[in-house]
């Protein structure tokens, strides 16, 4: 048996390599194509929040559990705010996301509820350092406001850890149920890190830091 905060150390340094690379500005350049500009880096925002969204929202349509619904539903709705509103700073009612980031095609494959909350851990882990990378552009970019917005997602995905850390002791009963939700949190980190290395070969970037 293990606890919560033990299994998001576990997960975090079983899969340092990819989180370290993920967090890395090389991970902008892959979400926006290699074109890291303002409008570029709302639009990867606003697909990887609307994924998320009916993700989520998938999750708790068929989730018999009452407290894991609910986790997923308000987690769903958050996901659905941040997306309206990345789409209102892009000025654009009419956008329309892009296909599916591998991440989400990873989770939406789980069907087991403690497959989805080890996955749901996943997620947050690898969208922390993404979402970092987006704040640091802001900053850069010297749009303070918007930088804040993007803190106060970052703020959100603190809370859905603590919501899927809360989980994992109610749907992980035994060894074995720990060990899955471990699999899977590390197949959603996988999932993000093979589609990033993936995109940045095909613009023939190195997908590895220079030292």
């Amino acid at each position: 048996m293990t606890d919560p905060e033990t299994f998001v150390e576990t997960v975090s340094e079983e899969n340092q390599t990819a989180l370290s690379r993920l967090g890395s500005s090389k991970s902008l350049y892959a979400d926006t194509g290699g074109e890291i500009d303002t409008e570029p880096v709302l639009e990867a925002t606003a697909n990887a929040e609307y994924a998320a969204w009916q993700t989520f929202s998938g999750w708790a349509d068929d989730e018999t559990a009452d407290e894991v619904r609910a986790a997923f539903e308000a987690t769903a709705d958050e996901e659905q705010s941040h997306y309206e509103i990345v789409t209102d700073k892009l000025g654009d009612d009419e956008y329309d996301p892009s296909d599916v980031p591998t991440l989400h095609e990873y989770l939406r494959d789980q069907k087991d509820t403690v497959e989805r909350v080890g996955g749901f851990v996943g997620r947050i882990l690898a969208s922390k350092r993404s979402k970092d990378q987006v704040v640091g552009y802001f900053v850069g970019d010297a749009d303070p406001q918007t930088a804040s917005l993007f803190r106060e997602f970052g703020d959100d995905l603190d809370d859905q850890l603590e919501r899927a850390t809360d989980l994992l002791e109610t749907v992980c009963r035994s060894d074995d149920d720990w060990e899955r939700a471990e699999q899977a949190a590390t197949g959603a980190i996988q999932a993000a890190y093979d589609e990033y290395v993936e995109t940045l070969e095909g613009l023939g970037a190195n997908p590895k830091p220079v030292c």
